[in-house]
């Protein structure tokens, strides 16, 4: 059985200490495939890093997360995101995206620094990976012209409504689905259940939102196998056949098929 994590950190300083242990656990859970967000300009050698040394099994993204998008440092940060996407291979634009949790100062810059990114995903034939975090309805409006005109992704951690998620997957988006599906009250399987499987991949946000029973600690890309039995158990059907599905949609859209 082969799975990939279509959305993990594991460059960040929280796997320092055992991060080939963390790859080794992956490989061993059968996640062949780690597809790795940047978040801004202090990750990128951290993310270089990574996908050199395991150049078979994670890939790069490019972007700059809404959390990390300030009004002194906007046009610096989008800069060298535009100067990476012309001198190196990536898979996706991303992390990128709307994020009213945090600052709601910011969501004009954030709505900017989105369109700005979409436009250069359209331009290098990429798809990109959003973050909608409290912003759901917002990043759907904003992305709605790009998506007529063609551009794919995937609604990064989708938790919203069952009507959200068919509005995202009719304008060809998919939902990446995590931990939060194995949340007791999240009440995210109800909002899936009418969505083809093949609308559907599986994401870590490894160090974040680990699933049952790991909730609350340090989440890794092992840890899909916890997602996959719980979708399995939600949509009945069968986890090899599940993994098989979500894997080739994730390698359909990041062009690895």
């Amino acid at each position: 059985m082969t799975l990939s994590d279509t959305h993990a950190h594991l460059y960040l300083p929280e796997f320092d200490a055992d991060r080939a242990a963390v790859m080794q656990r992956a490989m061993e859970a059968g996640v062949t495939e780690i597809y790795l967000p940047n978040v801004d300009s202090e990750t990128i050698p951290m993310l270089h890093a990574l996908t050199d040394a395991y150049p078979e099994n994670c890939f790069p993204m490019m972007g700059l997360h809404p959390c990390s998008v300030k009004p002194e440092t906007m046009e610096d940060e989008l800069a060298l995101v535009k100067q990476w996407l012309n001198t190196r291979d990536y898979v996706a634009v991303g992390e990128i995206g709307l994020d009213l949790y945090w600052d709601k100062s910011t969501f004009d810059i954030q709505v900017e620094a989105l369109q700005r990114q979409c436009e250069w995903a359209m331009e290098e034939k990429l798809p990109v990976i959003l973050h909608s975090r409290n912003a759901t309805k917002e990043c759907i409006e904003v992305i709605r012209p790009f998506a007529e005109r063609g551009l794919k992704g995937i609604f990064h951690c989708f938790s919203g409504t069952a009507e959200e998620a068919m509005t995202i997957t009719e304008m060809g988006f998919l939902l990446g689905i995590g931990g939060v599906l194995t949340f007791k009250k999240s009440g995210l399987g109800e909002s899936i259940a009418e969505i083809p499987l093949e609308f559907l991949v599986l994401e870590t946000d490894a160090p974040y939102l680990a699933p049952v029973p790991f909730r609350g600690k340090r989440n890794e890309s092992a840890y899909i196998r916890n997602i996959l039995d719980e979708l399995s158990a939600i949509r009945r059907i069968g986890r090899v056949e599940l993994a098989a599905i979500t894997t080739a949609t994730a390698r359909q859209l990041f062009k690895r098929s």
